[in-house]
């Protein structure tokens, strides 16, 4: 949190170095949303996979996503180096778009998700580490919601493309996921060339490597981390994913599938443009205070897809998932970032992302059988249950002394 002693102080401008990280995000991004607002109908609709099935797909990449996070910002750590690692992930993602063109394949699907999401895991505890590293405290807040607005602006042209694409293309998947791989290009050539390691990566003052994670570390990340842990493993449960909002769509509203990318191009638009807001708003008015803000916004989303007569409610419902995306990500990045030593800031990323891994996979495989069973509904009804309760929950941990900030 800021100190009020700071309150007359003029804050810092953001570094260029976040916006040249921020960039980077938005071409990665721009190309995975543009293959990944597709693959739900062209698994169900040109391969013949069941919604079950994408479901537990969706749900054991992700979990292996969030794995490779623990272990890369553990690495990052032991090296005091991130850039290298984030180069490593987004090449493996640029190498997945070729597979997914050249394979019209069930497995080569399989193939190039495992491919895309072991890159994305790889790169993003330490860029969100990396951020850390050269964010000024007083505005950490408005640097991860700068960077989560700039990615989830690529996300937003992403399903803009994808779905312009298929509209010119005939709804030719497999030239889509070829265009897929240029702006993931972009990014591996910004990562390389206009990035720099802050001087305290670049020449630490002490020489001396960290030792790789022991148990003693895990008490150093801090009572108020783990405290937060706990409330981000049940929120995430109730996170469902944006392949269960498509399918809603589609199969229940009739929505044609080359019109599917509207979904997320609604869900990231929000994402996008309330991303730096509220990363700016909690340096000013606590963090805690706004992630429960960010809280009550999926519950309202989860209620209008639940419940939705129409296509139209189905949209308004997702810009609300959109809007608790930007808020809660941007906040629990700056809620990590600050509480956690800074020897131990990738390790503290990593250990978040693992715990994402746990709840995503529950949220995602226990959604698609929901939806086999009961219908989507039933599966927006059990996530507005899981996020009351975990809005409960952070309301009792929130350290109502600290939430005075600077103005």
């Amino acid at each position: 949190m800021i100190n009020p002693d700071n309150e007359n102080q003029e804050l810092p401008s953001i570094p260029p170095a976040i916006w040249g990280l921020g960039i980077a995000v938005f071409f990665v991004n721009l190309s995975s949303v543009m293959i990944r607002s597709l693959v739900p109908v062209y698994m169900k609709s040109v391969l013949g996979v069941a919604t079950s099935w994408i479901g537990i797909l969706e749900g054991i990449v992700e979990g292996l996503s969030f794995l490779t996070k623990l272990l890369s910002g553990v690495y990052s750590d032991y090296l005091r180096r991130r850039k290298f690692i984030i180069v490593l992930g987004y090449t493996l993602c640029l190498l997945s778009r070729p597979l997914m063109a050249m394979f019209s394949t069930f497995h080569a699907v399989v193939a190039a998700k495992i491919l895309d999401r072991l890159g994305n895991g790889i790169q993003a505890s330490p860029r969100d580490a990396l951020v850390g590293d050269l964010s000024p405290q007083p505005i950490r807040g408005a640097c991860y919601g700068l960077r989560i607005s700039l990615g989830t602006a690529g996300s937003f042209f992403g399903a803009l493309f994808g779905l312009m694409l298929m509209y010119w293309n005939d709804d030719d998947y497999q030239k889509v996921f070829w265009l897929a791989s240029i702006p993931a290009m972009i990014s591996v050539l910004i990562m390389m060339f206009m990035i720099r390691e802050p001087e305290q990566n670049m020449h630490p003052k002490d020489k001396q490597l960290r030792k790789p994670i022991h148990l003693s570390d895990i008490p150093r990340l801090g009572r108020d981390y783990w405290l937060l842990m706990i409330v981000v493993c049940i929120f995430l449960i109730a996170q469902l994913g944006e392949a269960i909002m498509v399918l809603h769509a589609h199969q229940n509203f009739g929505l044609l599938g080359k019109n599917t990318p509207l979904i997320l191009l609604i869900y990231n638009s929000t994402y996008s443009l309330f991303s730096y807001p509220a990363g700016r708003l909690s340096d000013k008015f606590g963090r805690y205070n706004v992630l429960a803000v960010g809280f009550v916004c999926l519950i309202i989303g989860d209620l209008l897809l639940a419940c939705a007569t129409n296509v139209e409610t189905v949209l308004i419902g997702v810009a609300f998932c959109g809007i608790q995306m930007a808020v809660t990500q941007s906040l629990f990045m700056s809620l990590v970032a600050d509480s956690v030593p800074e020897d131990l800031r990738g390790t503290g990323f990593g250990m978040f992302y693992l715990i994402c891994a746990c709840s995503v996979l529950i949220s995602n495989s226990a959604a698609g059988l929901i939806a086999d069973y009961y219908g989507e509904s039933m599966s927006f009804i059990c996530s507005m249950f899981i996020a009351i309760f975990a809005l409960v929950l952070l309301l009792i941990i929130s350290p109502r002394k600290k939430q005075q900030v600077a103005c």
